[in-house]
């Protein structure tokens, strides 16, 4: 990627041509493409943008490209959770303007800090349609205590408006929480959003970065599209996640918890399971392993 101001340059030439782009203070960029009556609120870190696009440009744009549908990119420079005063007024500026009325459809989306946001500035736009990857809830020390994980948040305000995201999507038509039952931090969050609208969906052994995993999969585009057309429910979601068996770094993190379980039964049968369908010689050298202490018990 190129420097940071550069490429908010690109990108906001881009916005402004097609739509807007707007500075919100120092750490926050929003860029508009205007497109299809389906809108996509994406908001993304720029160090995630470097991470996980191969074009160097917002999760938005793509569904740009293959549905088109319109969007608005919501950009922090380092992750903010986006409690800053610029991002506040903007989403009420666009709440004054009637700015979602526009759209047939509107879907928020966001993972981690960003997911946090996605489900926080939802409540600007009711009736949409949220999608939340491992969101944290709050970073309130008095509701979110046994978080440690961002210490540096402490002192942020998260009582303010658009401030406990749980309460931010009850006016959502529906949301969806995807997160890994493993990740105690993770599953704490997501108990938090329990409501009557929200879905959650558990995906053992998928581990702490979800949207990187999901995108290496194929599966973001599915899956917004689903929430999209208000058919993301278990059955959908359990199709979709088929796709994690040939998934290298799912299938290691499966092994690696039989192992720790001790259960070598079932961790020969999976090694077997993946040697047989795919090149994995990890997998097989384990499964030479599990045969050999197997018949080592029998003998």
């Amino acid at each position: 990627m190129h420097s940071g101001c550069s490429w908010i340059a690109a990108i906001s030439e881009i916005g402004e041509e097609h739509g807007f782009a707007e500075p919100l203070g120092k750490r926050h960029h929003a860029v508009f493409v205007e497109d299809g009556d389906t809108l996509l609120v994406s908001f993304e870190s720029m160090p995630g943008i470097s991470a996980y696009s191969e074009t160097a440009t917002p999760l938005g744009w793509e569904m740009q490209a293959i549905e088109g549908w319109s969007s608005l990119s919501v950009i922090c420079t380092a992750d903010t959770w986006f409690r800053d005063a610029e991002v506040i007024r903007f989403f009420d500026q666009l709440l004054d303007d009637g700015f979602f009325d526009a759209f047939e459809k509107v879907i928020f989306y966001g993972a981690g800090p960003c997911g946090y946001a996605a489900a926080a500035y939802s409540v600007a736009a009711p009736g949409a349609r949220v999608v939340l990857l491992q969101p944290q809830a709050t970073l309130d020390p008095r509701v979110a205590e046994w978080d440690d994980r961002f210490p540096e948040m402490r002192r942020v305000d998260f009582t303010s408006r658009f401030g406990y995201a749980p309460d931010m999507i009850d006016a959502a038509h529906a949301a969806y929480v995807l997160y890994d039952p493993q990740e105690r931090m993770d599953a704490m969050h997501a108990a938090l959003f329990e409501r009557r609208n929200v879905t959650r969906f558990r995906l053992p052994y998928m581990g702490d970065a979800l949207q990187g995993d999901l995108l290496e999969l194929d599966l973001v585009h599915p899956i917004l599209d689903a929430a999209a057309d208000d058919r993301l429910d278990r059955a959908e979601m359990a199709r979709l996640l088929r796709a994690r068996r040939s998934h290298t770094p799912y299938l290691r993190r499966l092994l690696s918890r039989l192992d720790a379980e001790n259960r070598p039964l079932l961790a020969e049968w999976l090694c077997a399971n993946v040697t047989a369908r795919m090149n994995a010689p990890r997998f097989r050298r384990r499964l030479e392993a599990l045969r050999t202490e197997a018949e080592g018990r029998e003998g």
